[in-house]
């Protein structure tokens, strides 16, 4: 079978949780890259892969996808993963409990400051609005409270196992820690050296070091 093909800027932060996914199950792949900036992903062939018009799609032989979690979900779910724990209800409850978390939490605490730090000066020409960063640093704080707590129970979110409700956070990380406010994460020690433990992850390492490490 052909390799899978993944549709987006391989900097993208959903795209990258896409990518680490299939370097956890050593699957072949293809990054096919989406020009946002002259608005490819608004039109035809990409919107009949995405219907909403944005990144990631994802395609593995007839299959279409979208909506990067569920991708991660099938592509652990194919290769057999035990990043899921499948295996244990309980387990698998848990890692979804925390990957939801993850999505309405922790993305949507960090997505605006990433939004405000490098798409906005990088790529659209404008000024960091310091009001929407300094809000959504609030409401990180607020999700990191909860998130030191959890650590002090477990080793990693869903317990003391590393799954999926953990990596999925790496590509939101990556960027927060090359922001100028990586230093919000000192105040919670437990959540810095979980952070500290996924990043060291081979296939996090592997996504990575194919990237260019902004500055912000």
């Amino acid at each position: 079978m052909a390799p899978a093909k993944v549709y987006g800027p391989a900097m993208s932060t959903n795209v990258m949780r896409i990518l680490v996914c299939l370097e956890e199950v050593g699957a072949e792949y293809e990054v096919v890259p989406v020009n946002m900036s002259t608005g490819e992903h608004k039109r035809p062939p990409h919107i009949s892969r995405n219907p909403f018009g944005q990144v990631p799609a994802f395609e593995d032989g007839d299959l279409t996808l979208f909506e990067s979690r569920a991708i991660s979900k099938y592509i652990l779910r194919k290769h057999g993963s035990d990043l899921l724990r499948e295996s244990n209800l309980s387990e698998s409850a848990m890692v979804d409990v925390w990957l939801e978390v993850e999505s309405s939490h922790f993305d949507g605490a960090t997505s605006p400051i990433i939004f405000q730090c490098f798409i906005v000066p990088m790529f659209m020409g404008g000024a960091t609005d310091m009001g929407v960063v300094n809000e959504s640093l609030e409401n990180l704080k607020k999700a990191l409270e909860v998130y030191q707590a959890q650590l002090s129970k477990s080793k990693y979110l869903a317990g003391d196992f590393i799954s999926l409700a953990d990596i999925s956070h790496f590509p939101t990380v990556y960027y927060l820690l090359a922001s100028a406010h990586a230093s919000v994460l000192e105040a919670y020690p437990r959540v810095k050296a979980w952070i500290d433990d996924v990043m060291q992850r081979p296939s996090v390492k592997k996504v990575t070091e194919a990237l260019k490490m902004p500055s912000a």
